[in-house]
């Protein structure tokens, strides 16, 4: 029999190596959850409420349980209580900036991490952080935009890892890092979230944050003022971390690639890390020279899909907190369900509601959000839905409606699988894992796969470009 003194050993060196994955997705959620100990296999936790507990199950909880079988040999069972006022929480709840940590002073160098000083001399800090260097303030960075107030779930969890990565927090640090995805879906504020725990954690390091849009300004006017050198000193010389939004706004300007690229070699050479956001993938990036095309795919490309339900009820519940807005599950789970498109839209719905329920001196409820959100909605009753595309899709290719979703493999079934899924991705604003439920619970990285291969082909198969067209003709036509 194992005494509970056991159980808890074995329970933190379990939350220890399950924290380390994530620091900051960690401490958000266990910040809600406590341990009431482990005895003979049984794992006793309490969580703060049901959305909770639903969500350390589906993502921290096989990490736990294995982890925690390894050291204890007991197969694991969990025991759940609901209880709002927690007493002892697993973690601290994060706050939007930590102190700064400073350095003990060392002897010896610490090894090259990308983070140099203006000499090329990676700078000792003192223990007393006045002594230390601090490079001037990062202009244009959302003091909001943090690691912290960032949720993480399955449609940016690579782009969350591989960022807190480049920040220098673990893992395996790819430069550069190409973060891809659609309107509001988080890419700048993973960039700034970026920027902020680098200045964190190394004061004197030289960030530059800037859009493409104003490099290409500073470029031209760089030009007209006979200023060159001035320009080429801070993009090459006088920068530890280049952070880049929308480099997609640099196509078809060829005088600036040229100098972009020059930039981006001469800091790479260096081991200064290279962020760059867009919302196209690096190889889908019209009218961008192959050479800039070819580097942007050196390091580690994230793509950021719109979140799934999950993700957009916890965005909701983060905003709500941070805002200060006193909300109800009920009205989280519809907001989330009623705004599917990106994260910036699903905020400012909440900011929206919140605004005007203070003005009229109305509570958020579910029957004000629902009035106010369908008030609001332009609403397309036409609109095909994914079962629709289904439907159309089954017809074109004359196949059965449950041959979509069945496990069948068969060359022709597979194929018009395929196109269903392109489709509805192109079509509605479903994310990869919704799709996946919809075609027979099917794990969203195959619905990637499915939506990429059909990308493929409508470029270069025009019999399956025929295809495609068809059914979109008769989609049109219910629309």
């Amino acid at each position: 029999m194992h005494s509970q003194d056991d159980g808890a050993q074995a329970w933190c060196e379990a939350i220890a190596f399950t924290r380390e994955q994530s620091p900051a997705s960690f401490d958000q959620w266990f910040s809600s959850v406590q341990f009431d100990g482990l005895t003979d296999g049984v794992l006793s936790l309490r969580a703060r409420d049901e959305f909770v507990r639903q969500w350390v199950e589906d993502f921290f909880l096989p990490t736990l349980s294995d982890r925690l079988q390894a050291k204890t040999g007991l197969s694991i069972q969990v025991r759940w209580c609901i209880d709002g006022a927690l007493e002892r929480p697993v973690a601290d709840r994060p706050t939007a900036f930590a102190p700064v940590r400073p350095r003990p002073i060392s002897v010896r160098p610490p090894a090259d991490d990308g983070f140099a000083s203006e000499s090329g001399v990676h700078q000792v800090v003192a223990e007393n952080p006045r002594v230390a260097a601090v490079a001037p303030p990062v202009e244009g960075l959302n003091p909001k935009y943090t690691f912290a107030n960032f949720v993480v779930g399955p449609s940016n969890q690579l782009a969350h890892a591989a960022s807190m990565a480049a920040a220098g927090v673990g893992g395996r640090r790819h430069n550069p890092l190409f973060i891809c995805g659609g309107t509001g879906l988080g890419k700048t504020h993973l960039v700034h979230a970026l920027a902020h725990r680098v200045r964190e954690e190394r004061p004197s390091a030289r960030i530059v944050y800037i859009s493409a849009e104003r490099f290409v300004n500073e470029f031209v006017q760089s030009l007209q003022d006979q200023k060159m050198h001035d320009f080429r000193a801070r993009y090459r010389e006088r920068c530890d971390l280049l952070l880049v939004d929308d480099i997609h706004f640099l196509a078809g300007k060829t005088q600036t690639q040229e100098e972009f690229f020059h930039a981006f070699n001469a800091l790479h050479q260096a081991s200064k890390q290279i962020v760059v956001t867009s919302d196209k993938y690096p190889q889908q990036l019209d009218k961008m020279e192959e050479r800039l095309v070819s580097r942007f795919q050196w390091g580690l490309v994230a793509d950021i899909q719109a979140p799934e339900l999950e993700t957009r009820v916890a965005i909701v519940r983060k905003k709500a907190q941070i805002e200060h807005i006193d909300l109800a599950d009920e009205v989280c789970l519809y907001i989330a369900q009623m705004v599917r498109s990106n994260v910036r839209e699903l905020e400012g719905t909440l900011i929206r509601l919140a605004a005007k329920a203070s003005l009229l001196g109305h509570p958020v409820d579910l029957t004000f959000a629902r009035t106010e959100i369908a008030a609001t909605t332009t609403a397309r009753p036409n609109e095909a839905s994914v079962e629709d595309i289904q439907r159309v899709v089954c017809h074109h290719f004359k196949l059965r409606s449950t041959d979509l979703l069945s496990k069948d493999r068969h060359k022709s079934i597979a194929f018009a699988r395929h196109v269903a899924m392109y489709l509805c991705k192109q079509r509605l604003k479903c994310s990869f894992p919704e799709l996946g439920r919809a075609f027979g619970n099917r794990d969203h990285t195959t619905v990637i796969s499915a939506v990429r291969k059909v990308e493929a082909l409508r470029g270069s198969d025009p019999e399956v470009r025929a295809h495609l067209e068809a059914i979109e003709r008769k989609l049109g036509s219910i629309e």
